[in-house]
């Protein structure tokens, strides 16, 4: 069994909002083979709470706005960590760039086919190092500048 085009819709509606907030290597997976509860995930992340929650926002205004789709459930709202999107169809998953580290979802599915995505959201692959990096490279120069 493959994803639906609905879901497959909501994906790509979904992954273009999360690019469109400057989100964090986007990817989605096929897991309808595996799950029975619904045919796709599409993984985000972001630097911060705040971006977190601009990011779902986005995703939810968006699904709304354009496919008339609402989430039958929405949990970790209240401290932007992880937040979950439940479409039925899909699950949107934006997680604080730590978690996502931590957690490391594309593990537990990375046997499943991963999704096609607009280029905005494939653009996105790779940020989460980049920033990592900058934010260590300004570290250090800050503690070079506390040492003279």
């Amino acid at each position: 069994m493959t994803a639906t085009d609905r879901s497959l819709e909501l994906i790509n509606t979904a992954a273009q909002a999360a690019a469109d907030k400057l989100a964090h290597d986007i990817i989605a997976y096929d897991v309808s083979d595996v799950l029975s509860i619904t045919d796709a995930f599409l993984l985000a992340s972001a630097p911060s709470d705040r971006q977190v929650k601009s990011i779902v926002d986005e995703i939810e205004e968006r699904l709304l706005k354009e496919l008339g789709a609402k989430p039958v459930r929405r949990e970790g709202d209240r401290e932007a960590r992880w937040v979950l999107l439940d479409y039925v169809d899909i699950v949107v998953h934006v997680q604080h760039s730590e978690e996502r580290v931590f957690y490391a979802l594309e593990r537990l599915w990375k046997d499943c086919p991963e999704l096609e995505l607009p280029a905005d959201a494939k653009a996105s692959r790779g940020r989460a190092e980049e920033h990592a990096r900058q934010r260590a490279a300004e570290e250090s120069a800050e503690l070079d500048g506390d040492r003279w």
